[in-house]
């Protein structure tokens, strides 16, 4: 697909992306203990405001959507904007594409395995007991094939595949069903994709007939891996500005969320299925996220305020799997507890989860001085 004109890589020296870290971590603060500080304050106080804040840090149980959906494809997307210059740059040094694809099917591979891992700890089990589907299995199984596709493809053609992949999801969805459903029907029980995943994958599903990380489902999340790849090959090689460039990104954004409204009347948004309307939505909102944090990190040069963010976003592996590991709770009241009897009841709630989001701050920070990432 790549001709001697067309290279899916431009050389060309590129500045780091203090925006890129800063966003993965705020990202990442929310599922490190955020949203309980949001869940505890809405159950004290009773306010519209921080329950409806605290709803939107939550799934819906089938279509619709909520911000908390845009956490864990914000953070593949991330990955696909980092390629560029990861993977890119090993291409301007001359590596060859078949060690690259090597390296990141070792990724791909390590990522399925710390999913198990936390799905299931490390345990011997019978396979009817283990779940296979899980967040970094499908991070790593997409953005496996979102790299293959940029090593081979050029950008017109990353394109193609991009609207191909969502195109073809939705016609596989549209156009079949579980055996006595009717053709196109998307209710959990009754839709394609779970039904090929009660076919094909082995163990438990999450939901028995239904998984959020199944196999059939991560088709369109390639796409999702994609536009952070071409987000990320636009900011390095566009010779724009960096206003003009973060303008752009915001209008694409927009444009997505657009598109994704419309598609919504044919194919639900959909976390659970990750349909092609989900995919462009949270797209949307991704390249709006990045606009902004690039814009003002990146192009304005005002980083400070993001070095809470960038000690998370430099370790977000580290601190998603930590918690198997080290019993944060167990931490926070040996340090905090006297602060949550000052604080007394029901406030004390509060308090024990913001102390418990400053222990895993303080953490990453340790090991942020030291040096010491968790890098896959």
């Amino acid at each position: 697909m790549v001709t001697a004109k067309e290279s899916p890589v431009t050389k060309t020296i590129a500045p780091r992306l203090y925006s890129l870290d800063a966003l993965r971590g705020f990202d990442m603060f929310w599922i490190m203990g955020a949203e309980e500080i949001v869940h505890n304050i809405a159950k004290i106080s009773g306010s519209p405001f921080w329950t409806g804040f605290a709803t939107q840090l939550t799934h819906p149980a089938w279509d619709g959507f909520h911000m908390y959906d845009c956490i864990f494809p914000l953070f593949l997307f991330m990955a696909g904007v980092a390629t560029p210059y990861s993977v890119g740059r090993e291409l301007e040094k001359g590596q060859p594409k078949t060690a690259i694809a090597f390296r990141v099917l070792k990724r791909c591979l390590i990522l399925i395995l710390f999913g198990l891992i936390v799905n299931n700890g490390i345990e011997i089990k019978p396979i009817s007991e283990i779940r296979f589907g899980s967040v970094l299995g499908r991070i790593g199984t997409a953005y496996l094939f979102a790299n293959l596709i940029y090593l081979n493809a050029g950008k017109k053609w990353q394109m193609v595949w991009f609207w191909g992949i969502l195109v073809f999801y939705w016609a596989l969805l549209k156009f079949n069903s579980a055996p006595g459903f009717p053709a196109g029907d998307l209710t959990m029980e009754g839709n394609f994709a779970s039904y090929i995943d009660r076919l094909v994958m082995p163990g438990k599903l999450y939901l028995d007939i239904h998984d959020p990380e199944g196999l059939t489902s991560t088709i369109p999340a390639v796409s999702t891996g994609l536009l952070g790849i071409m987000t990320g090959t636009f900011i390095k090689t566009d010779p724009s500005s960096g206003t003009s460039k973060s303008i752009k990104m915001a209008a694409a954004g927009l444009l997505f969320l657009g598109l994704a409204f419309l598609w919504n009347f044919s194919f639900p948004i959909n976390k659970n299925l990750w349909s092609s309307s989900f995919t462009l939505h949270v797209g949307g909102i991704s390249l709006l996220l990045m606009a902004a944090f690039y814009y003002v990190i990146d192009v304005l040069g005002y980083r400070k305020w993001s070095f809470f963010f960038r000690i998370i976003g430099m370790n977000s592996i580290l601190i998603y799997m930590s918690g198997h590991f080290i019993d944060w709770e167990y931490s926070t009241k040996a340090f905090f507890t006297w602060l949550m009897q000052l604080a007394g009841d029901p406030y004390n709630l509060v308090v024990f989860a913001i102390a418990a989001v400053f222990i895993k701050w303080l953490f990453l920070y340790f090991m942020y001085s030291k040096k010491v990432f968790l890098k896959v």
